[in-house]
């Protein structure tokens, strides 16, 4: 968990709180905590009390949003920090078109993953 810069604070649209998403998914901060530890998710410190953010893009209404998981160990593998891979996930790439982010919520993981399997090369 880092604490995240203004230029990608300026990327990420909307942000959620642990318990924010505790709430949405119907289940413990512990478990939520737990999603961070493992990987499935990122959070960062911001705000003025510095709180754990998650941003909002990465939840759809009662789940994780699919190929994230997978997206996000794939670019840790590549040896991306936490920053760079929201940085990379939420840049608009118009090939794409949109953000990775955008392509994940709208079920288009397979080419977001083949692109950050690209990166490794």
């Amino acid at each position: 968990m880092t604490e995240i810069d203004a230029k990608i604070d300026a990327l990420v649209p909307a942000w959620l709180t642990l318990p924010d998403i505790a709430e949405m998914l119907d289940i413990e901060v512990t478990r939520v905590r737990q999603l961070v530890k493992e990987g499935q998710l990122i959070a960062v410190r911001r705000g003025e009390n510095r709180a754990l953010h998650v941003p909002a893009a990465f939840i759809d209404e009662d789940k994780v949003v699919k190929g994230l998981t997978g997206t996000l160990t794939l670019l840790r593998d590549d040896g991306f920090t936490a920053e760079e891979m929201l940085e990379w996930l939420f840049t608009p790439d118009p090939t794409l078109p949109g953000t990775p982010a955008q392509a994940l919520s709208e079920n288009r993981g397979t080419e977001v993953k083949r692109r950050a399997q690209a990166l490794a090369v």
